[in-house]
């Protein structure tokens, strides 16, 4: 099967990131436009630092008719700490907006992991989602959907084990000060959800994410891959910087 994705390189991580945001903004226009809405997921990491800063500074957006789906959360992590994805949300995305968002909605992953799994899950499916953003990790997961990844599920969320590649990952990051401080599990969007999207966009910098690059976007399609399952997807486009396009 030949890969579906549309790949291209940039000089360098700020330019792919200003790239994926200039597409993003369009689709988000288009839908407006089309429908008077639009629905979008909003993904976080590293890798999303730039996407997100030039997203929240394109113009001509009605933010108060787009409605935004949060991907993932550790379990049992307060808002308060600094790996806090919804606390990376309201800070990189939310509260930056020119106008507020019809909704956000968040994922808690302070209670019943199962029941918000429901509540979520619950949610989103009453939407066709216009725009998801995402990246790959550096283990080649796609949210935190770690390999090998579910890709049968029917349910939007679950609750997923995190692996050490992913653990480390989060620590390397600058998120914990040790590994014994990463969760060892999370609320992830799940595979086939996020396949659902209209358009994925997905920004991924780094020459640490060379190697999961090679492998989603150039290997088979397997579930040891898991972003590799974005090759059968129509619509999906990834934004590389030349770091970890190296191994193409």
């Amino acid at each position: 099967m030949k890969s579906q994705i549309k790949t291209s390189i940039h000089p360098d991580k700020d330019k792919a990131g200003a790239k994926a945001a200039d597409l993003g903004a369009r689709l988000i226009r288009d839908a407006i436009r089309k429908r008077g809405h639009a629905k979008i997921i909003v993904a976080t990491g590293a890798s999303q630092f730039e996407t997100l800063c030039h997203l929240v500074a394109a113009k001509g957006i009605d933010w108060t008719r787009v409605t935004a789906f949060h991907l993932d959360e550790y379990v049992g992590m307060p808002i308060t700490h600094p790996a806090s994805f919804r606390k990376y949300l309201w800070e990189r995305f939310v509260s930056r907006l020119p106008l507020p968002l019809a909704a956000f909605h968040y994922i808690n992953g302070e209670g019943d992991p199962a029941a918000e799994c429901r509540r979520i899950g619950a949610l989103i499916r009453k939407h066709q989602i216009d725009v998801c953003f995402a990246g790959i990790g550096e283990n080649g997961h796609l949210a935190f959907n770690d390999p090998p990844a579910n890709f049968h599920t029917t349910a939007p969320y679950l609750v997923v084990n995190l692996d050490n590649a992913c653990r480390k990952q989060q620590m390397g990051e600058g998120w914990f000060t040790s590994l014994r401080h990463v969760p060892s599990q999370a609320i992830s969007m799940s595979i086939r959800q996020i396949m659902k999207s209209s358009a994925i966009l997905c920004t991924v910098p780094d020459s640490r994410k060379a190697e999961a690059v090679r492998d989603c976007l150039g290997g088979e399609v397997t579930q040891q891959h898991p972003a590799s399952i974005l090759q059968t997807h129509p619509s999906c486009w990834c934004f590389l910087d030349k770091s970890s396009a190296s191994l193409l």
